[in-house]
Protein backbone atom coordinates (compact mmCIF):
# COMPACT_ATOMS: atom_id res chain seq x y z
CA UNK A 1 0.00 0.00 0.00
CA UNK A 2 1.84 3.69 -1.02
CA UNK A 3 1.26 5.88 1.34
CA UNK A 4 2.20 9.98 0.85
CA UNK A 5 2.17 12.30 3.94
CA UNK A 6 0.19 15.09 2.79
CA UNK A 7 1.38 17.16 5.70
CA UNK A 8 2.56 16.73 9.49
CA UNK A 9 -0.05 19.41 10.74
CA UNK A 10 -1.53 22.68 10.46
CA UNK A 11 1.74 24.51 9.54
CA UNK A 12 2.43 22.35 7.33
CA UNK A 13 -0.65 22.10 5.62
CA UNK A 14 -0.53 26.34 5.64
CA UNK A 15 3.14 26.45 3.83
CA UNK A 16 1.06 24.16 0.90
CA UNK A 17 -1.65 26.31 0.00
CA UNK A 18 0.37 28.21 -2.54
CA UNK A 19 1.11 25.05 -3.60
CA UNK A 20 -2.27 23.68 -3.58
CA UNK A 21 -3.76 26.49 -5.52
CA UNK A 22 -1.82 26.08 -8.44
CA UNK A 23 -2.48 22.97 -8.78
CA UNK A 24 -5.84 23.22 -8.66
CA UNK A 25 -5.85 25.70 -11.81
CA UNK A 26 -5.15 23.13 -14.05
CA UNK A 27 -7.64 20.66 -15.71
CA UNK A 28 -6.09 17.45 -13.65
CA UNK A 29 -7.61 19.21 -10.40
CA UNK A 30 -11.00 18.03 -11.79
CA UNK A 31 -10.44 14.81 -13.57
CA UNK A 32 -12.34 12.34 -10.60
CA UNK A 33 -11.78 9.09 -9.69
CA UNK A 34 -9.79 7.69 -12.69
CA UNK A 35 -6.79 10.46 -12.62
CA UNK A 36 -5.14 10.66 -9.66
CA UNK A 37 -7.51 9.31 -7.04
CA UNK A 38 -6.55 10.27 -2.85
CA UNK A 39 -8.13 9.85 -0.04
CA UNK A 40 -7.01 12.24 2.72
CA UNK A 41 -6.60 11.50 6.39
CA UNK A 42 -7.50 13.73 8.67
CA UNK A 43 -5.39 12.29 11.46
CA UNK A 44 -2.36 10.68 12.28
CA UNK A 45 -2.20 6.70 11.00
CA UNK A 46 -3.92 3.85 13.04
CA UNK A 47 -7.32 5.36 13.80
CA UNK A 48 -10.51 5.52 12.48
CA UNK A 49 -10.15 8.12 9.55
CA UNK A 50 -7.11 6.00 8.61
CA UNK A 51 -9.20 2.41 8.52
CA UNK A 52 -12.26 4.45 6.36
CA UNK A 53 -9.46 5.67 4.12
CA UNK A 54 -8.47 1.70 3.74
CA UNK A 55 -11.79 1.13 2.85
CA UNK A 56 -12.03 2.91 -0.11
CA UNK A 57 -8.99 2.59 -1.34
CA UNK A 58 -9.68 -1.54 -1.19
CA UNK A 59 -13.08 -0.33 -2.91
CA UNK A 60 -11.60 1.10 -5.58
CA UNK A 61 -9.32 -1.96 -6.02
CA UNK A 62 -12.13 -4.26 -6.64
CA UNK A 63 -13.77 -2.13 -8.90
CA UNK A 64 -13.16 -2.17 -13.21
CA UNK A 65 -12.10 1.10 -14.07
CA UNK A 66 -10.52 2.09 -17.03
CA UNK A 67 -7.17 0.29 -17.98
CA UNK A 68 -4.24 2.37 -16.55
CA UNK A 69 -6.41 3.84 -13.81
CA UNK A 70 -3.56 4.50 -11.13
CA UNK A 71 -4.49 3.20 -7.54
CA UNK A 72 -5.51 5.19 -4.74
CA UNK A 73 -3.23 7.13 -2.85
CA UNK A 74 -3.81 8.04 0.95
CA UNK A 75 -2.17 10.97 2.62
CA UNK A 76 -2.11 12.21 6.26
CA UNK A 77 -3.31 15.84 7.40
CA UNK A 78 -3.66 15.22 10.90
CA UNK A 79 -4.76 18.78 13.11
CA UNK A 80 -7.59 19.68 15.32
CA UNK A 81 -9.38 16.31 15.06
CA UNK A 82 -9.93 16.92 11.14
CA UNK A 83 -10.28 20.55 11.85
CA UNK A 84 -7.28 21.80 9.18
CA UNK A 85 -8.53 19.07 6.57
CA UNK A 86 -12.00 20.58 6.98
CA UNK A 87 -10.64 23.67 6.05
CA UNK A 88 -8.31 22.56 3.48
CA UNK A 89 -11.12 21.49 1.42
CA UNK A 90 -13.20 24.22 1.99
CA UNK A 91 -10.33 27.18 1.15
CA UNK A 92 -7.30 25.36 -0.47
CA UNK A 93 -8.97 22.45 -2.48
CA UNK A 94 -12.22 23.23 -3.07
CA UNK A 95 -12.59 22.49 -6.80
CA UNK A 96 -10.12 19.59 -6.64
CA UNK A 97 -12.09 16.20 -8.16
CA UNK A 98 -9.34 13.86 -7.29
CA UNK A 99 -9.47 13.63 -3.56
CA UNK A 100 -11.98 12.95 -0.86
CA UNK A 101 -11.51 13.53 2.52
CA UNK A 102 -12.56 11.12 5.33
CA UNK A 103 -15.22 12.18 7.89
CA UNK A 104 -16.90 10.41 10.81
CA UNK A 105 -19.85 11.07 13.47
CA UNK A 106 -17.03 12.72 15.15
CA UNK A 107 -16.43 15.30 12.47
CA UNK A 108 -20.07 16.10 12.24
CA UNK A 109 -20.26 16.66 16.38
CA UNK A 110 -16.99 18.97 16.21
CA UNK A 111 -19.33 20.67 13.53
CA UNK A 112 -21.88 21.31 15.61
CA UNK A 113 -19.86 22.99 18.46
CA UNK A 114 -17.98 25.48 16.05
CA UNK A 115 -14.69 23.36 17.00
CA UNK A 116 -13.96 24.20 12.77
CA UNK A 117 -13.97 27.81 12.78
CA UNK A 118 -17.02 29.60 10.82
CA UNK A 119 -17.52 26.28 8.64
CA UNK A 120 -20.56 24.37 8.70
CA UNK A 121 -21.84 21.36 7.44
CA UNK A 122 -22.84 23.76 4.15
CA UNK A 123 -19.16 24.30 3.38
CA UNK A 124 -17.98 20.79 1.64
CA UNK A 125 -19.84 18.48 -0.36
CA UNK A 126 -21.02 15.15 1.02
CA UNK A 127 -19.92 12.19 -0.83
CA UNK A 128 -21.15 8.79 0.53
CA UNK A 129 -21.30 7.35 3.92
CA UNK A 130 -19.94 3.98 3.48
CA UNK A 131 -19.68 2.24 6.57
CA UNK A 132 -20.36 2.46 10.27
CA UNK A 133 -18.77 1.81 13.38
CA UNK A 134 -19.73 1.34 17.17
CA UNK A 135 -18.30 2.81 20.48
CA UNK A 136 -16.19 0.68 22.83
CA UNK A 137 -15.27 1.34 26.45
CA UNK A 138 -11.53 -0.64 27.18
CA UNK A 139 -9.33 -1.12 29.98
CA UNK A 140 -5.35 -2.80 29.24
CA UNK A 141 -5.30 -5.97 29.48
CA UNK A 142 -4.05 -6.04 33.56
CA UNK A 143 -7.04 -3.44 34.70
CA UNK A 144 -8.73 -4.29 38.12
CA UNK A 145 -11.63 -3.75 35.83
CA UNK A 146 -12.99 -6.86 34.82
CA UNK A 147 -16.45 -5.60 33.46
CA UNK A 148 -18.52 -2.63 33.30
CA UNK A 149 -20.22 -2.38 36.41
CA UNK A 150 -16.62 -2.66 38.20
CA UNK A 151 -15.53 0.67 36.21
CA UNK A 152 -19.13 2.34 36.80
CA UNK A 153 -18.72 1.88 40.41
CA UNK A 154 -15.37 2.87 40.84
CA UNK A 155 -16.17 6.06 38.89
CA UNK A 156 -18.66 6.75 41.00
CA UNK A 157 -16.31 6.31 44.30
CA UNK A 158 -13.48 8.13 43.18
CA UNK A 159 -13.97 9.92 39.92
CA UNK A 160 -10.46 11.54 40.56
CA UNK A 161 -8.90 7.99 40.24
CA UNK A 162 -9.84 7.07 36.92
CA UNK A 163 -8.18 8.42 33.82
CA UNK A 164 -9.99 8.26 30.58
CA UNK A 165 -8.34 8.74 27.31
CA UNK A 166 -9.37 9.00 23.62
CA UNK A 167 -8.38 10.61 20.66
CA UNK A 168 -10.03 13.46 20.32
CA UNK A 169 -10.01 16.84 22.81
CA UNK A 170 -13.45 17.82 25.38
CA UNK A 171 -16.37 18.13 23.22
CA UNK A 172 -15.12 15.57 20.59
CA UNK A 173 -17.16 12.09 20.28
CA UNK A 174 -14.73 10.11 22.54
CA UNK A 175 -15.32 12.56 24.89
CA UNK A 176 -18.94 12.25 24.57
CA UNK A 177 -18.84 9.13 25.38
CA UNK A 178 -16.81 9.48 28.55
CA UNK A 179 -18.91 12.20 29.36
CA UNK A 180 -22.44 9.29 29.20
CA UNK A 181 -20.43 6.88 30.94
CA UNK A 182 -19.44 9.88 33.80
CA UNK A 183 -23.68 9.83 33.29
CA UNK A 184 -24.19 6.60 34.11
CA UNK A 185 -22.05 6.49 37.38
CA UNK A 186 -23.92 9.85 38.60
CA UNK A 187 -20.73 11.66 38.38
CA UNK A 188 -20.49 15.13 36.22
CA UNK A 189 -19.21 15.49 33.13
CA UNK A 190 -17.35 18.53 34.59
CA UNK A 191 -14.95 16.41 36.99
CA UNK A 192 -14.11 13.72 35.17
CA UNK A 193 -10.09 13.34 34.42
CA UNK A 194 -9.81 12.90 30.59
CA UNK A 195 -6.97 13.24 28.42
CA UNK A 196 -7.29 14.25 24.80
CA UNK A 197 -4.79 12.50 22.01
CA UNK A 198 -4.57 13.54 18.50
CA UNK A 199 -5.60 9.72 17.44
CA UNK A 200 -6.90 6.51 18.14
CA UNK A 201 -3.30 4.72 17.98
CA UNK A 202 -1.67 7.32 19.91
CA UNK A 203 -4.76 6.53 23.06
CA UNK A 204 -4.53 2.94 23.02
CA UNK A 205 -0.70 3.24 23.12
CA UNK A 206 -1.13 5.26 26.33
CA UNK A 207 -3.76 2.78 27.94
CA UNK A 208 -1.37 -0.37 27.79
CA UNK A 209 1.79 1.99 28.78
CA UNK A 210 -0.46 3.14 31.86
CA UNK A 211 -0.94 6.57 31.26
CA UNK A 212 -4.92 6.38 31.28
CA UNK A 213 -6.82 4.15 32.74
CA UNK A 214 -9.94 3.91 30.37
CA UNK A 215 -9.88 4.27 26.23
CA UNK A 216 -13.85 4.86 25.17
CA UNK A 217 -13.13 4.93 21.59
CA UNK A 218 -14.25 2.57 18.23
CA UNK A 219 -14.90 -0.51 17.61
CA UNK A 220 -12.87 -1.10 14.12
CA UNK A 221 -9.90 0.77 15.75
CA UNK A 222 -9.64 -1.64 19.29
CA UNK A 223 -10.26 -4.68 16.60
CA UNK A 224 -7.42 -3.61 14.63
CA UNK A 225 -5.19 -2.82 17.27
CA UNK A 226 -5.87 -5.93 18.61
CA UNK A 227 -3.99 -7.60 15.82
CA UNK A 228 -0.93 -6.40 16.79
CA UNK A 229 -0.86 -6.61 20.64
CA UNK A 230 -3.08 -8.19 23.33
CA UNK A 231 -2.56 -5.68 25.89
CA UNK A 232 -6.02 -4.02 25.74
CA UNK A 233 -9.36 -5.79 27.36
CA UNK A 234 -12.42 -4.51 25.87
CA UNK A 235 -15.40 -4.15 28.60
CA UNK A 236 -17.98 -3.15 26.80
CA UNK A 237 -19.34 -2.22 22.75
CA UNK A 238 -22.20 0.74 22.60
CA UNK A 239 -24.35 -1.20 20.45
CA UNK A 240 -27.66 -1.97 20.52
CA UNK A 241 -26.25 -5.76 20.01
CA UNK A 242 -23.16 -7.56 20.04
CA UNK A 243 -20.85 -7.37 17.32
CA UNK A 244 -19.64 -10.03 14.73
CA UNK A 245 -16.02 -10.75 14.51
CA UNK A 246 -13.38 -10.30 16.95
CA UNK A 247 -15.32 -8.90 19.81
CA UNK A 248 -18.10 -11.23 19.24
CA UNK A 249 -17.56 -12.61 22.95
CA UNK A 250 -17.25 -8.60 24.12
CA UNK A 251 -21.09 -7.88 26.12
CA UNK A 252 -22.81 -5.01 24.89
CA UNK A 253 -23.45 -2.03 27.47
CA UNK A 254 -26.87 -2.16 27.33
CA UNK A 255 -26.17 -6.45 28.44
CA UNK A 256 -24.34 -4.91 31.57
CA UNK A 257 -27.43 -2.54 32.46
CA UNK A 258 -26.17 0.67 31.52
CA UNK A 259 -28.07 2.33 28.33
CA UNK A 260 -25.27 3.37 26.67
CA UNK A 261 -25.00 3.61 22.62
CA UNK A 262 -22.62 5.43 20.32
CA UNK A 263 -23.11 4.53 16.41
CA UNK A 264 -19.83 6.15 14.04
CA UNK A 265 -20.86 6.61 10.91
CA UNK A 266 -17.77 6.71 8.52
CA UNK A 267 -17.69 8.12 5.04
CA UNK A 268 -16.33 10.87 2.89
CA UNK A 269 -16.42 14.42 1.65
CA UNK A 270 -15.51 16.92 -1.00
CA UNK A 271 -14.96 20.56 -1.87
CA UNK A 272 -17.97 22.32 -2.57
CA UNK A 273 -16.45 23.65 -5.90
CA UNK A 274 -16.16 20.25 -7.44
CA UNK A 275 -17.78 19.67 -10.63
CA UNK A 276 -20.73 17.92 -10.90
CA UNK A 277 -19.24 15.56 -13.96
CA UNK A 278 -16.25 14.68 -11.15
CA UNK A 279 -18.30 14.20 -7.99
CA UNK A 280 -21.02 11.52 -10.02
CA UNK A 281 -18.28 9.61 -11.10
CA UNK A 282 -16.71 9.26 -7.77
CA UNK A 283 -20.78 8.54 -6.46
CA UNK A 284 -21.27 5.86 -8.97
CA UNK A 285 -17.55 3.79 -8.77
CA UNK A 286 -18.28 4.14 -5.00
CA UNK A 287 -22.27 2.99 -5.46
CA UNK A 288 -20.65 -0.04 -7.72
CA UNK A 289 -18.18 -0.73 -5.31
CA UNK A 290 -20.61 -1.12 -1.92
CA UNK A 291 -22.41 -3.35 -4.19
CA UNK A 292 -19.77 -5.95 -5.16
CA UNK A 293 -19.34 -9.14 -3.55
CA UNK A 294 -16.43 -8.15 -2.03
CA UNK A 295 -17.67 -5.32 -0.20
CA UNK A 296 -18.55 -7.69 2.91
CA UNK A 297 -15.15 -9.01 3.26
CA UNK A 298 -13.49 -5.40 2.64
CA UNK A 299 -15.68 -4.31 5.64
CA UNK A 300 -14.66 -7.55 7.86
CA UNK A 301 -11.17 -6.81 6.95
CA UNK A 302 -11.23 -3.28 8.19
CA UNK A 303 -13.64 -4.10 11.36
CA UNK A 304 -15.79 -1.47 10.09
CA UNK A 305 -19.97 -2.71 9.81
CA UNK A 306 -22.45 -2.08 6.59
CA UNK A 307 -23.95 1.71 6.41
CA UNK A 308 -24.13 3.28 3.39
CA UNK A 309 -25.61 6.75 2.09
CA UNK A 310 -25.67 9.20 -1.12
CA UNK A 311 -27.65 11.50 -2.77
CA UNK A 312 -30.53 12.70 -0.90
CA UNK A 313 -30.47 10.35 2.22
CA UNK A 314 -27.16 11.13 2.87
CA UNK A 315 -28.26 15.06 3.24
CA UNK A 316 -30.87 13.75 5.11
CA UNK A 317 -28.74 12.00 7.26
CA UNK A 318 -26.19 14.68 7.64
CA UNK A 319 -29.18 17.22 8.58
CA UNK A 320 -30.51 14.81 11.31
CA UNK A 321 -27.45 13.99 12.77
CA UNK A 322 -26.23 17.65 13.30
CA UNK A 323 -29.46 18.39 15.17
CA UNK A 324 -28.95 15.08 17.39
CA UNK A 325 -25.29 16.21 18.05
CA UNK A 326 -26.61 20.17 18.41
CA UNK A 327 -28.69 18.88 21.51
CA UNK A 328 -25.82 16.69 22.88
CA UNK A 329 -23.82 19.78 22.60
CA UNK A 330 -26.25 21.74 24.53
CA UNK A 331 -26.40 18.47 27.50
CA UNK A 332 -22.89 18.62 27.65
CA UNK A 333 -22.70 22.50 28.23
CA UNK A 334 -20.50 22.62 25.14
CA UNK A 335 -19.86 25.12 22.27
CA UNK A 336 -22.69 25.45 19.85
CA UNK A 337 -22.85 26.72 16.35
Amino acid sequence: MRRRAWATGARGALSRGLCIALALAGPAAAAGPDDRPECVVPAKAGGGFDLTCQLVQAMLQSTPRPAGAPPMRLSYLPGGIGAVAFEAAVNRRPADGNAVVAFSAGSLLNLAQGKFGAHTERDVRWLAAVATDYGVIAVARDSPYRNLGELVAALKARPSGVVIGAGGTIGSQDWVKAAMLARAAGVSHRIIRFVAFEGGGDALSALEGGHVQVFTGDAAEVAQHLKRSAGVRVLAVLAPQRLPGPLARVPTALEQGFDLQWATARGLYMGRDVPPEAFRQWQQLLERAQHSPEHARQLQAVGLYPFWRSGPELDEFIAQSMARYRGLAAEFELRIR
